[in-house]
């Protein structure tokens, strides 16, 4: 079944192109050039995914992405903006935004984080299976709100910044395995961002700093991995 994409976005160059490009790989695209088209569509139709630039007339993508929290409606988001701001992207996040791209992007980088919204949010609809009792058991004083970008510690908020947050998430889901340096920068930052292996150290280091547990472990040559533990620091 064709999946159904919302495009808002005020800039008719931009909306066109990039449209064009989720229709060649076969998504089904309604555009809207301002928030308030957007969220009649919104209304009328059922979406799969959406994607929202949040300076646009009428009403903006942060707006509409927050009358969605309140309605309790689950259709994933993509925020789209020219901003680079951490604190509008952290609001944006805290209103349980999928996912938030910076202007200018490359069609590609767009088709792949579309795909990964939307395995994600197919994964969220799975029902969860009961763990085997032979299934290792993370600490349940450890708790991950992937929704809400927001990790805590027997009830206390362990204030992670956004790529703090998504470094641990992304452990904390594969405990045992060992993530590279690049394949850390690719999930925190995206495919297309350049930077030295020393950013993710100084964020696994500050990350450390904020969890009660040892539980992020060096592999030296290689780079970290996540483990099961009991022992508190």
């Amino acid at each position: 079944m064709t999946q159904r994409i919302l495009f808002m976005e005020d800039e008719d160059t931009i909306r066109e192109v990039l449209s064009e490009y989720l229709k060649i790989a076969g998504y089904q695209v309604t555009q809207a050039a301002d928030g308030q088209v957007a969220w009649q569509f919104i209304q009328d139709q059922e979406f799969d995914l959406i994607i929202l630039d949040i300076m646009v007339p009428h009403i903006s993508g942060l707006e509409i992405l927050q009358r969605l929290q309140e309605q309790a409606n689950d259709c994933p988001v993509i925020m789209l903006t020219a901003l680079g701001d951490e604190k509008i992207q952290v609001e944006a996040f805290n209103h349980y935004a999928d996912d938030f791209i910076i202007k200018p992007v490359s069609p590609l980088i767009l088709l792949k984080r579309v795909e990964t919204v939307l395995r994600r949010a197919a994964n969220r609809k799975k029902p969860v299976e009961p763990a085997s009792s032979t299934q290792a058991t993370d600490r349940p004083d450890l708790v991950l709100d992937d929704l809400a970008y927001k990790a805590t510690y027997q009830g206390r908020d362990l204030d992670l910044t956004l790529s703090e947050f998504l470094l641990l998430q992304l452990m904390h889901a594969h405990p045992g395995q060992v993530f590279t340096r690049d394949q850390l920068i690719n999930h925190v930052f995206g495919q297309d961002y350049i930077c030295t292996d020393r950013i993710i150290d100084t964020h696994i280091k500050n990350l450390r700093k904020k969890l009660p547990i040892a539980c992020i472990k060096t592999v030296i040559g290689l780079g970290y991995r996540y483990e099961v533990t009991y022992e508190t620091k």
